[in-house]
């Protein structure tokens, strides 16, 4: 009973300015979602990167040289002493030492969970750019109806 009950509005019932208020408020929430879209996909991107570099750990590796990234566009050289265990970020400057097939299991369940809540994300953003499309059409009618009936009254008052 707590529940509340969603109340449905016959949008081509509401006046222009409400109208308008709700098609940006629809505007927003899309630019929200899309954000997020956005920013799900660059860790997706991330980790699918990191899950490739797991496949490059192996014996035949070890005490090769390697380029070590020190920022995003400055690497030093350096070896790969082992190709047993990797250090993993797991966020916010946490790092885990675990087996690279543990790695890899890692990564891959981060990979799942992202394209899931792509998933979740990509539907609701369809519904709102359609509900942003009839909005503006109905806006669209409303003003040239509002014009046309403005252009009607200004007419016989001229003859």
């Amino acid at each position: 009973m707590a529940a509340k009950a969603q109340q449905q509005i016959d949008i081509s019932q509401l006046p222009i300015n409400q109208l308008n208020q709700l098609a940006q408020q629809v505007e927003q929430e899309i630019e929200f979602f899309q954000t997020s879209l956005t920013q799900l996909k660059l860790a997706q991107g991330k980790f699918v990167e990191s899950q490739e570099c797991m496949n490059k750990v192996s014996p035949e590796n070890v005490e090769k040289e390697i380029l070590v990234p020190l920022t995003s566009s400055m690497y030093v050289p350096g070896q790969l002493s082992s190709a047993e265990n990797v250090l993993i970020e797991i966020g916010t400057g946490y790092y885990i030492e675990m087996s690279v097939d543990k790695g890899k299991d890692y990564f891959k369940r981060k990979i799942e969970y992202i394209s899931k809540q792509m998933e979740k994300i990509q539907p609701i953003l369809q519904d709102k750019y359609k509900m942003k499309q009839a909005m503006v059409e109905i806006l669209q009618m409303k003003v040239q109806a509002q014009i046309a009936a403005q252009q009607g009254s200004a007419q016989p008052a001229k003859a």
